[in-house]
């Protein structure tokens, strides 16, 4: 008996040794993971449906006046196409002013985009390019015969080149001048020469020729190498003397007492000053020239 309970003894430890060696052992095996899935690449497309999905719109205000200068560059043909002369010249000088607040509130409003420069362009074409062409045609020089078109070819030509070279020189021409006559200042020109002849009672046939003259020497000069002042650099928030607020308003004065006239002397006035501050820059450079090449005597 005693020999039994010993080997029962020994049996019972060895099966406990055995259990707590099994629980204390670590746990190599671990229960079986799914296999992970395979990552799935969107198609190629995916990354570029939100694109094409997404409206392309263009900024309304700034578009909104050069069509409205389009309207009226539109409106000046037609009411010289009627004999309205004096409408059709006040049509030109409105479209003159929409086409100044386009580019002015298209950069106050960083809504400057390459749709509106280009419209812009084809604007400026049928207002300043087109429509004073016309007019000065069916008012002064459709009794030239051969000689009258070619007057208007010569300026409406000479207004496409001009806008052409503007769009090519935008990044690289300095601000502070144009190179060549703006083409709504030559149109100025035009419209005021048929606005003081209707006014005034004078017959465009009677100074067709000095007209011929005024529109083909107008598109010349937008083709020109002659330098503007551009005035885009004009500070209009700083202040400025007391002389110049009374100078604005004696312009101001004299607009008012006869339109036409001032109009015309304004623009002509600018157009002459071309040549002549080309002809001074270029006489300042030959002199700053001939100063660098003289030795000093000292």
């Amino acid at each position: 008996m005693p020999e039994a309970e010993a080997q029962n003894d020994a049996q019972s430890r060895s099966l406990t040794s055995h259990l707590q060696s099994q629980a204390d052992a670590p746990k190599d095996m671990t229960e079986p993971t799914q296999p992970a899935a395979p990552a799935t690449t969107p198609p190629e497309d995916a990354a570029d449906m939100p694109e094409r999905k997404r409206r392309r719109g263009i900024y309304l205000l700034p578009n909104l006046f050069t069509t409205a200068a389009l309207f009226a560059g539109f409106y000046a043909v037609l009411s010289s196409n009627a004999g309205h002369f004096e409408a059709a010249a006040l049509g030109i000088f409105a479209a003159m002013i929409l086409d100044g607040f386009d580019g002015r509130i298209a950069r106050m409003t960083h809504t400057q985009t390459d749709f509106g420069a280009e419209y812009d362009s084809l604007s400026d074409m049928v207002a300043f390019g087109v429509a004073p062409a016309l007019v000065a045609y069916d008012w002064a020089l459709s009794g030239l015969g051969k000689l009258g078109w070619l007057a208007a070819f010569v300026y409406t030509a000479g207004a496409a080149l001009r806008l052409a070279r503007f769009n090519t020189q935008l990044g690289v021409a300095d601000k502070r001048y144009f190179q060549g006559l703006a083409s709504p200042s030559a149109a100025a020109i035009i419209a005021a020469s048929v606005w003081i002849g209707v006014d005034n009672g004078i017959s465009g046939s009677q100074v067709s020729l000095l007209v011929a003259v005024l529109t083909a020497s107008a598109g010349l000069l937008m083709v020109s190498n002659f330098r503007y002042h551009s005035f885009k650099l004009l500070d209009l928030q700083g202040q400025v003397p007391f002389v110049v607020m009374v100078v604005v308003m004696l312009i101001f004065a004299l607009v008012v007492l006869d339109p036409p006239i001032l109009l015309f002397v304004l623009f002509l006035g600018y157009a002459l000053s071309g040549p002549v501050l080309t002809l001074v820059q270029r006489r300042r450079h030959r002199g700053r020239r001939r100063r660098d090449a003289t030795p000093d005597d000292t």
